[in-house]
């Protein structure tokens, strides 16, 4: 069974699909609701099988898999095709790492060369209060912010990442940063006009909202201060929607037992790989 594109005219089925796990399908809701399905849109929405979809895959800058089972997994494979147009690939694990390896060994060194792979990030998740007292200087980041913040989002995508957003020029990771400001999802504490934490909502769909870029200056780190920051931001995020979530590195041990402190809980496991 093949996989074909979807249209408008799939919207229901594709709805009904993400809705089935509305944290680990968080982005691909939030594509269907920037309008994935029209005509000129960024990115692609797959279904598989063509006839009666039971599994999407959107193609963009992420590749990101929406599945039950391993079945979809050769259609996919063609769907992608030779030529690589996404940066990374992200989802479940047991779906994503079985995912990259048939790629690379269907379409060559363009999938199998990568920059890294992240085989094991717990997804994250709270609906309940944090369970710890929140900072009251976290608040919403605000265009007199943009510049230091700019500046706290390049060090933290280059430290996360291990890449340099701004390499060819800011202009496209400067537009992002400031749509992030604009429309409401950027969080920081700023001091003296420095900002020194920050997190984003990064993509949010119906009753879920999944928090990304969690930074706090280096010189900062060791002193207990992101537990009640994060704190904070879930305060923030939960007034709007019913569940908070994230992913993160599992070697990142730190930063798992903060959320873990603030209230989050494992649901799920994600993994990631970066060309």
């Amino acid at each position: 069974m093949t996989a074909r594109i979807l249209t408008s005219w799939d919207a229901p089925v594709a709805r009904r699909l993400v809705a089935e796990d509305p944290v680990t399908n968080v982005f691909v809701a939030s594509r269907l609701d920037a309008g994935v399905l029209n005509p000129g849109s960024p990115g692609l929405l797959w279904g598989w099988p063509g006839d009666a979809p039971t599994a999407l895959l959107h193609i963009g800058a992420n590749l990101v898999p929406v599945v039950t089972d391993a079945e979809p997994l050769p259609a996919f494979v063609e769907a992608a095709g030779r030529r690589r147009t996404c940066q990374s690939i992200v989802g479940p694990s047991w779906f994503v790492l079985p995912l990259w390896r048939a790629l690379g060994e269907r379409w060559g060194k363009a999938y199998g060369q990568v920059r890294e792979v992240r085989p094991r990030q717990p997804v994250m998740a709270i609906r309940e209060q944090p369970r710890i007292a929140a900072d009251p200087r976290l608040r919403p980041i605000t265009a007199a912010d943009f510049e230091s913040y700019f500046a706290a989002s390049v060090a933290m995508y280059t430290e996360e990442v291990g890449a340099d957003p701004i390499a060819g020029g800011d202009a496209s990771y400067r537009s992002y940063c400031r749509w992030l400001v604009d429309s409401g999802r950027a969080f920081g504490i700023v001091e003296d006009g420095r900002v020194i934490f920050k997190t984003d909502v990064g993509a949010a769909s119906g009753s879920v909202a999944q928090l990304q870029g969690v930074w706090l200056d280096p010189s900062l780190r060791g002193r207990g201060l992101s537990e009640p920051a994060m704190a904070a931001v879930t305060e923030y995020v939960l007034a709007d929607y019913s569940t908070a979530c994230l992913y993160v590195n599992d070697f990142n041990v730190r930063a798992i037992r903060c959320y873990e402190r603030v209230g989050f809980e494992q649901v799920g496991e994600s993994a990631t790989v970066l060309f």
